[in-house]
């Protein structure tokens, strides 16, 4: 089943449950942190973009999360194969650090010991840009990107948790971004380009179960000239309702409906820089994927965990537009994730 939410409105009702659920090519329903009916410190909220070129990625992330905010920077560089991830935290920002309540429009800034980050929207472009003093061999970064030409779907799905009915995530991608601007490090520029650059946003607001394991993949990039991306995932909440499996072709959306990731085995343990599976029940999302490089991070604080290998690579296969049209596609650069997190 793939419920599809068409009015606008709130998106919880005045008890604090969700009005509704399902999936939208929009932000239809309106999100309000006043709604919320649990504590400051299980609010979660953050704007990840992810930046491709065919050689190298930039990825960016400002989080408050209630009990901890995180501002993270990410350079990937698939020739060496190599990547650095700097993520500096603070404590019981609860809300203060003001993301906006929606995608389409608002600035955050942040700032700590060394570092500043802003992710600039005026409902038009999105510049982000920033700095980190000590990044990877004691040099730092700088980067500066717009981002423009947002297409006119994007990925949108309200998702319920059973065990907790308060509960829930409210998820924005919007893929197929151009990207234009650099990033530096050790006196190398890392360029973008909107001819073949491209972003993806992850806008996400919710309040979360304890303990969770999803899968998340995502490509942006051209098909035979064409603007073409996807994407895929599930294992986060109870996805009966809608899945949040989507094409964008030029633009326009294409539902899918459940994908599966075939992650290859060794020893009793996924084999991550191995080449992957991905398989859809109705047969309109067929890849392969070769990994380039495993962005892995692993912390266990006994009652904080969290254990994530985001793999990025190339796609190689076909896709099924809701017309029936069938879209090859070769060596597109993207990613693929497998996260656990106990927070």
């Amino acid at each position: 089943m793939q419920r599809r939410i068409t009015q606008e409105g709130p998106l919880h009702d005045g008890q604090g449950r969700l009005a509704e659920t399902g999936y939208a090519t929009s932000l239809l329903r309106q999100y309000d942190r006043q709604r919320i009916r649990a504590g400051k410190l299980r609010i979660k909220e953050w704007d990840y973009y992810c930046i491709t070129s065919d050689r190298y990625a930039l990825a960016l992330t400002i989080a408050d999360n209630g009990y901890m905010g995180l501002d993270s920077v990410s350079l990937l560089d698939f020739d060496g194969p190599w990547e650095q991830t700097v993520s500096p935290m603070c404590l019981l920002p609860r809300g203060k650090r003001g993301l906006p309540a929606t995608s389409e429009r608002g600035d955050i800034r942040v700032s700590g010991k060394g570092y500043e980050m802003a992710f600039l929207n005026d409902g038009r472009i999105r510049r982000l840009y920033g700095h980190m003093d000590h990044f990877r061999d004691g040099q730092p970064i700088q980067f500066d990107v717009t981002l423009s030409a947002p297409p006119r779907d994007s990925m949108v799905i309200v998702t319920p948790f059973p065990s907790k009915p308060r509960a829930f995530y409210y998820n924005q991608k919007i893929n197929c971004l151009r990207a234009e601007g650099k990033a530096e490090w050790g006196g190398r520029e890392y360029l973008f380009a909107p001819a073949h650059s491209f972003a993806v946003l992850d806008w996400g607001r919710g309040v979360w179960t304890y303990d969770n394991t999803w899968y998340w993949g995502s490509a942006s990039g051209l098909a035979d000239g064409v603007p073409f991306g996807f994407n895929i995932g599930y294992g986060f909440g109870d996805t009966s309702a809608a899945t949040e499996n989507m094409l964008f072709y030029n633009g326009q959306a294409h539902k899918l409906s459940q994908v599966r990731f075939e992650i290859p085995m060794k020893d009793g343990a996924e084999d991550y820089l191995s080449p992957w599976r991905f398989t859809s029940d109705d047969h309109r999302f067929e890849m392969d994927f070769s990994p380039l490089l495993d962005r892995a991070a692993k912390t266990d604080f006994k009652v904080l965990c969290s254990d994530q290998h985001q793999v990025f690579g190339r796609f190689s296969g076909t896709a099924v537009l809701d017309d029936g049209r069938k879209i090859r596609i070769r060596d597109l650069l993207g990613f693929a994730e497998k996260v656990r997190n106990k927070w």
